[in-house]
């Protein structure tokens, strides 16, 4: 009896024009929402901060809108989202600026994920930071926790959305991961937010400077403490 090799089912892989069509897709959709937050001001607001809090709340549900529709676009893109996520609970009551939090933050991170994966994939691999490459064999083989740690430690930055978005984490592990590793430190902020603000405008500016002073004396010892490591190194390997 002679074996028979049955044949191989070729792998198949997506059209170059699919792959374009998602790509223009997702340009279209950016560029519809900025457009969106351009008609409704929310631009506008963002260039005068003093006028920015009195913006949102006159327009009720208009303004919770726009504050996640600027927080997706903006966050992604170089503008830091911890400060969407400090204001929030500032401008609604903590149960209110959570889920507006949230919202924002997820419609960042995958906005920032699909432009990483499906528009400059190369462009945006080669510079994502070393720090995260070693994350890469963990990712692989526990995408799901993986992701839900480097989310609560880390958050948003940009560099970790481009990282997942180059990686081989599938989208809907990424953002169920995300979802999870947000939720903790978004509810505290949401909650103690607005506490946290009225204890800081409380200290006595003596306290900021007296702080500011030991960081400073820090920053200056742990220098000076590597450089005479790396000068110790050096002599004994001469």
């Amino acid at each position: 009896m002679t074996n028979q090799v049955l044949p191989t089912q070729p792998t198949t892989t997506p059209p170059a024009s699919s792959k374009r069509a998602a790509k223009l897709l997702l340009v279209f959709a950016v560029v519809l929402l900025l457009v969106v937050a351009q008609r409704f001001g929310v631009l506008a607001a963002l260039s005068e901060p003093a006028q920015l809090r009195e913006w949102i709340v006159e327009r009720g549900a208009y303004g919770q809108l726009a504050f996640v529709v600027a927080f997706a676009l903006l966050q992604p893109f170089g503008v830091p989202g911890t400060i969407f996520v400090l204001v929030a609970p500032i401008l609604w009551p903590w149960q209110e600026a959570f889920a507006l939090s949230m919202a924002g933050t997820m419609a960042a991170s995958v906005i920032g994920f699909s432009f990483s994966r499906f528009v400059a994939r190369d462009w945006v691999s080669a510079r994502i930071p070393e720090r995260f490459r070693r994350y890469e064999e963990a990712l692989e083989r526990r995408a799901f926790a993986t992701v839900v740690t480097l989310r609560f430690l880390l958050w948003m930055p940009q560099a970790l959305h481009a990282f997942f978005g180059v990686s081989r984490v599938p989208f809907w592990t990424h953002f169920w991961g995300s979802l999870v590793g947000y939720t903790l430190p978004l509810l505290a902020t949401a909650f103690f937010g607005e506490r946290l603000f009225e204890f800081f405008a409380n200290v006595p500016s003596q306290v900021w400077v007296t702080v500011g002073a030991a960081l400073v004396l820090l920053a200056f010892g742990l220098g000076f403490w590597r450089w005479s490591r790396r000068n110790k190194a050096s002599a004994s390997a001469g």
